[in-house]
């Protein structure tokens, strides 16, 4: 599979557009589930793969968190040149650079979901080592020892539902990468500053949905982002799910509460 062939692209009937936005070291097609469901409720679905993905750990390592954005905004104007109104919906990392875009082109972008939110891994299963990392991260990304260790998701893989999490540990041919390195922490880190720091001045409608049960993110990141934003926002959370909840056991309830959000007065069609 080439990587054009990673992203996928869904024609809708209602004029709207959403751009699905994987995970850092995630892929596309862990995307379809929710994008499936959005498609039937009339929307154009678009799932670009982020820069640097999709390919290998080298690949990834070249890349800055300033390119995935990149990624994000060309899905936004392709989506447009579609479209009447175009909107952004990710998970985790993919959700800081659906706000991110918002930010940065507020006239293109109606109104963000993001999925999980997190400024670093301090969930109920994240291992001890990573914890200890997350805050020090600063000046660690100045070792040169840090980029060449590799880091591994939970034995979990953010999923509770068992057959659920089988579907989705075979994802490794689809471009979903087995483990991420120290880069990917430094990047993640430098992005959620820059968000933190725009977060009183997003005006673009917002919801946040996030796991009670989020076993990689604690769920303060989700309040930190309703304490702070500066626009029309909506906090809800997911039970019965672990970190992924746009592909565990309430992925239907997450693209219906998106699906909703993007209809409501709130969330105006651009023009």
């Amino acid at each position: 599979m080439t990587r054009d062939e990673m992203s996928f692209f869904l024609e809708g009937t209602n004029g709207r557009g959403i751009v699905l936005v994987h995970g850092m070291t995630g892929a596309p097609a862990e995307m379809r589930l929710v994008g499936r469901y959005l498609h039937r409720r009339g929307y154009s679905v678009y799932a670009p793969l982020l820069a640097g993905h999709g390919a290998d750990l080298d690949s990834f390592r070249r890349s800055r968190w300033q390119d995935w954005l990149e990624s994000v905004q060309g899905g936004a104007e392709l989506l447009r040149s579609r479209t009447d109104a175009v909107f952004a919906a990710g998970i985790c990392v993919g959700g800081k650079l659906a706000m991110m875009a918002a930010d940065r082109d507020p006239d293109r972008v109606g109104a963000v979901a993001i999925y999980s939110p997190c400024f670093g891994y301090d969930g109920w299963n994240v291992p001890v080592s990573y914890q200890l990392l997350s805050p020090h991260i600063g000046w660690l990304s100045h070792v040169p020892f840090l980029d060449r260790l590799n880091f591994r998701e939970t034995s979990s893989l953010g999923i509770k539902d068992d057959r659920l999490r089988q579907k989705i540990g075979v994802m490794t041919g689809e471009g979903v990468l087995e483990s991420f390195p120290g880069k990917g922490i430094v990047e993640m880190r430098k992005l959620g500053n820059a968000l933190k720091d725009r977060l009183p001045y997003l005006q673009t409608p917002t919801l946040i949905l996030h796991a009670l049960e989020d076993d990689l993110s604690n769920p303060r990141n989700a309040r930190h982002i309703a304490a702070h934003i500066g626009g029309p926002h909506e906090l809800r959370w997911i039970k019965d799910s672990y970190h992924m909840i746009h592909v565990d056991r309430h992925h239907k309830e997450v693209a219906d509460y998106t699906a909703e959000f993007f209809e409501a007065p709130h969330a105006p069609a651009r023009p």
